[in-house]
């Protein structure tokens, strides 16, 4: 079968029964055609073979890609394979003993207690932007909400009298995490004295809504709290999703069960959870070697 007619079976397999979000197919599509600049020979299924991976991965290494865009793509290249086994459109085994190339963990950036009150506390409340994005950072760190769950939040996922808030996080799994009373009182603030008084709403579901009356958007979010963190002096490069992993963080280090902090993310795996410990021992080594510094 020709290589195209091949991957456009796979891209369509993808969308309607694994039912992959339009951002992995997007991936996959753009793997694929890497995939063929390395290879422009391949023009059939019957082209391809076992040594695909190993030369995929090689040709990658030499453009100096990082071993996780490798590894990605190489997971693409084995769910491309299996599923044409799987079709019987390739009628050899050239999937099994795939190496997965390894790749570094690295720790994400969070940010300390003192810094975070310093992002918080750089925010006037003298604009509806302000007071909005002062509530999102709140509602974030005090929940540890991913930020897609926070710009799609909706009015009925926050149930004000239990302090709740109920979200589907990847997998299509709900979990609902409790809002401090402090970081509540800012999102009733800003649902009552901005959002609810804007003249005209689009997106009514929706809780963070710009002035125009649409859902605030991630890169949106994004840039202000990069603005935010230049105001507070902070010298990491942070994103929203620090915000996620200073909660996560601030948790062990107060003594939080690990399994708790596991189901408040929405973690499938405890073992995504415990690259958290590993930023609080790295913090206790730390103090330790002050300490001693100090004697």
């Amino acid at each position: 079968m020709e290589i195209n007619e091949a991957f456009n079976r796979y891209i369509q397999f993808c969308m309607f029964e694994k039912q992959l979000t339009s951002v992995t197919i997007q991936d996959y599509k753009d793997d694929f055609k890497k995939f063929l600049y390395y290879f422009p020979n391949i023009k059939d299924t019957e082209d391809l073979s076992k040594d695909d991976f190993d030369n995929f991965t090689f040709n990658q290494s030499l453009d100096e890609l990082s071993e996780k865009t490798i590894s990605r793509r190489i997971t693409f290249l084995k769910g491309f394979y299996i599923f044409l086994e799987s079709e019987e459109i390739v009628l050899k085994d050239i999937v099994d003993d795939v190496e997965m190339p390894k790749v570094k963990k690295k720790l994400p950036i969070y940010l300390t207690k003192d810094e975070v009150d310093r992002l918080l506390n750089v925010i006037p409340l003298d604009s509806e932007a302000n007071i909005r994005n002062k509530a999102m950072i709140e509602i974030m760190y005090c929940t540890g909400l991913r930020v897609s769950e926070l710009v799609n939040l909706r009015i009925k996922q926050v149930n004000i009298n239990e302090r709740i808030i109920t979200v589907i996080g990847k997998g299509k799994k709900e979990r609902s995490v409790p809002i401090r009373e402090e970081s509540l009182n800012y999102l009733l603030f800003y649902i009552n004295n901005v959002r609810n008084k804007l003249n005209f709403i689009v997106d009514k579901n929706y809780i963070f809504l710009n002035s125009r009356g649409k859902k605030v958007s991630r890169q949106y979010f994004f840039i202000e709290i990069r603005n935010y963190a230049r105001l507070a002096n902070i010298e990491k490069e942070i994103h929203p999703h620090s915000l996620r992993h200073s909660f996560a963080t601030h948790l062990l280090e107060n003594g939080a069960d690990l399994r708790v902090v596991q189901e408040l993310l929405g973690h499938t795996n405890v073992e995504t959870t415990q690259i958290y410990t590993h930023l609080t021992n790295e913090k206790i080594l730390n103090e330790y070697d002050q300490f001693w510094k100090k004697k």
